[in-house]
């Protein structure tokens, strides 16, 4: 799907419709009228956002009933589009393509405008080579992490990190040096210039089988077979993959660019995938959420997501990692390297549960979800020393971009409010004093005597700010 934009009176404003062979998959091309509403001509659409792919997924009817499938159904503006507008006049007339789209199944014909907002979250499949396929992936990532280092060398040297200068000093000599084809070569130069767009203060250097890029030309999905086509240094091979049922859906919508990955002996490809959300609800009112260590999530229904499991296994790998590390020995290091990434993935695991059981609550209950804003509390707070580690391991963070990304999949707003004496205000009075709350799990009003748990007084106090949340004052009383 592409679509155009340019200053358009609205008597003019049109669309052209080229509808495909198959009626299933059409391609639309629409003329996106950036100019103000008049009553006489409405917009026939938006220009995307730069953080959020937005566009309109059209089906029109055609002009002509002889325009069946298969013929092109077209408007008077193709002719001022085929004529009039050379490539210099589409830059005076500010003509320009804002945003382009593989095609993708549409409803029947006849329906109206509709808005569709996509997500690009990660799929991740794992490959089942042959042997002789294994040694072809190796000498893949091989080559290509060398031609990496190489493209790396000749722009440090140069002083020169754009991509296009970049490829011409250096495309010929790595497709010569490396055996690299040409649109590998491409997503190689493409992989050290992005490296260097963090900063220019350091010469990039690239692990010898770290991740290589692939896009569409050089690997194709084949979903029916559960097999990846993926061009290596041997030419192209079929590999079949095996993953996830959840993982399977998400590449229904597999779009953009894949890294293959080597890790601890086996082979991964993580993919983008541009997947579809349903349209924002109102809300009828705020799940309040209160965030913690020892008690992970605390919803102002009551519902209490326990901590202890996410602290046991973090203790006792704590304790496990430095008697390993005191010990030093060969065994040592292997039962080291088998133990690494089990805390996190068990911390991840739980905190997928946990976000998917308070959004499906939130969605049936047709309420938002209010959230604390955390960041920077482990700069603001200061912990006792054997406290550091704990608070340091709290991924409260993660919980938070799984809530959001979740909740939006599923057309629940977030709001992030202040957590400012959250836990330390009653809701009865409104008084609030540090010496509320007695402990951590107690909460006792000084001015009126209600008492009650501490995290749950907490929820329902971020819910009450998410339906006004006021501007926080301080006070201190003024200076004036």
């Amino acid at each position: 799907m592409l679509y155009l934009k340019r200053q358009l009176p609205p008597t003019k404003a049109g669309s052209l419709s080229l509808a495909l062979r198959d009626e299933s998959r059409i391609r639309d091309v629409r003329l996106v009228d950036s100019s103000p509403v008049h009553p006489g001509g409405p917009r026939v659409g938006r220009q995307p956002n730069a953080d959020v792919e937005r566009f309109t997924l059209a089906t029109l009817p055609a002009r002509n009933p002889q325009h069946s499938v298969g013929k092109v159904a077209v408007s008077p503006i193709r002719e001022c589009l085929r004529k009039k507008y050379s490539p210099r006049a589409r830059q005076k007339q500010r003509f320009r393509p804002v945003f382009a789209s593989r095609s993708l199944p549409l409803p029947p014909h006849g329906g109206s405008l509709r808005e569709r907002f996509f997500m690009k979250l990660t799929a991740k499949v794992k490959l089942l080579p042959t042997d002789e396929q294994r040694e072809l992936l190796l000498q893949t990532m091989e080559a290509a992490n060398q031609a990496a280092n190489y493209v790396s060398d000749v722009a440090w040297q140069q002083k020169t990190f754009g991509r296009v200068p970049v490829h011409r000093l250096t495309y010929y000599a790595v497709r010569e040096q490396f055996g690299l084809s040409a649109q590998m070569a491409v997503r190689v130069i493409g992989k050290v210039v992005d490296a260097y767009k963090l900063d220019k203060k350091t010469k990039r250097q690239f692990r010898k089988l770290g991740a290589v890029p692939y896009d569409s030309r050089i690997l194709n999905f084949r979903l029916a077979d559960s097999a990846v086509s993926i061009w290596l240094l041997g030419g192209r091979q079929t590999i079949p993959f095996v993953t996830g049922a959840h993982q399977l859906a998400l590449l229904q919508y597999q779009r953009g660019e894949s890294d293959l990955v080597h890790r601890k002996g086996e082979f991964y490809l993580y993919t983008t995938c541009d997947v579809p959300d349903e349209a924002p609800i109102d809300p009828e009112g705020w799940l309040g959420v209160d965030l913690g260590i020892a008690n992970i999530a605390t919803d102002s229904d009551g519902t209490v997501h326990s901590g202890r499991a996410v602290n046991n296994v973090r203790y006792r790998h704590r304790r496990l990692r430095a008697k390993l590390q005191s010990k030093g020995t060969k065994s040592a290091r292997r039962r080291l390297k088998k133990l690494a990434g089990k805390e996190r993935r068990f911390a991840a695991n739980t905190n997928h549960t946990i976000s998917k059981r308070i959004v499906a609550k939130a969605k049936d209950t047709g309420r938002g979800i209010a959230l604390e804003d955390l960041s920077g509390i482990r700069e603001r707070g200061t912990v006792r020393r054997h406290q550091r580690a704990t608070l340091h391991s709290w991924s409260f963070s993660q919980l938070h971009q799984y809530i959001e990304y979740k909740a939006r999949l599923a057309g629940v707003p977030v709001v992030l409010v202040d957590p400012r004496n959250t836990s330390r205000t009653c809701p009865a009075c409104g008084h609030i004093d540090k010496r509320n709350r007695p402990s951590q799990s107690k909460f006792s009003c000084t001015s009126c005597g209600y008492a009650g748990f501490a995290d749950y007084i907490a929820a329902v106090n971020i819910s009450r700010r998410a339906a006004v949340n006021p501007p926080y004052v301080s006070d201190a009383p003024s200076a004036v």
